[in-house]
């Protein structure tokens, strides 16, 4: 990322309700399928090339992403400011039931992308969760939205579920399947006896038993 850019935290009393546009063009997407047999169900989801490029826009949503939304009460955000405009942003909440971390939003203008910004970014979100000793960073992306599939997978997310009817009745139809994808904190290794300032009793420090 250019040394120019600095995240900074966004305060609710100035950002609240503020929009992001997030939209994108795709050729590719993840093919789910999803198969009933006598012993269960098998799901695949494979990599596939639409016949003509696909373009999402927040036009055709009713809700808009927007930062710091009702249903996250206890979201915080974070982002990028140029020459006083919001050109990338991440919001995230706690998922306090289940100890994890979720990101909310996560958005960067078409003309910063490429340039490190949703590294840093996801780096705030990792940071916090470490620092709250949440268990998982978790977030919901889509099938169609492949960039963004392939860029949580670069950052070290694997996918943990998905919903096949989120958006509507016809997802698996429509190539838009909402797919959950985690991170998890690295685990320490358990300390040898050394490092927890423990070593092994030695012969002449043990005592007969009175």
């Amino acid at each position: 990322m250019k040394e120019k850019y600095r995240i900074i935290h966004l305060p609710k009393e100035k950002w609240q309700g503020t929009v992001l546009p997030i939209g994108y063009t795709t050729q590719e997407y993840y093919d789910v399928a999803v198969d009933r047999q006598e012993s269960g169900f098998t799901f695949t989801i494979r990599k596939k090339k639409f016949g003509r490029p696909v373009t999402h826009t927040p036009e055709e949503y009713d809700c808009p992403d927007r930062l710091y939304a009702e249903y996250y009460p206890e979201a915080r955000a974070w982002g990028v400011l140029e020459a006083g405009r919001l050109v990338a942003a991440i919001e995230t909440c706690p998922e306090i039931w289940s100890n994890r971390l979720l990101v909310t939003e996560l958005w960067i203008d078409a003309p910063f992308r490429k340039q490190g910004l949703g590294h840093a970014l996801m780096e705030v979100a990792k940071k916090q969760a470490l620092r709250e000793h949440r268990r998982a960073v978790i977030l919901e992306t889509q099938s169609c939205n492949v960039n963004a599939v392939d860029f949580y997978l670069h950052e070290g997310f694997t996918l943990i579920g998905l919903d096949s009817c989120c958006y509507g009745n016809n997802d698996l139809a429509r190539k838009e399947v909402r797919l959950n994808l985690g991170w998890f904190p690295p685990q320490k290794a358990k300390p040898s006896d050394g490092e927890n300032g423990i070593r092994p009793e030695r012969p002449e420090e043990r005592h007969a038993a009175e």
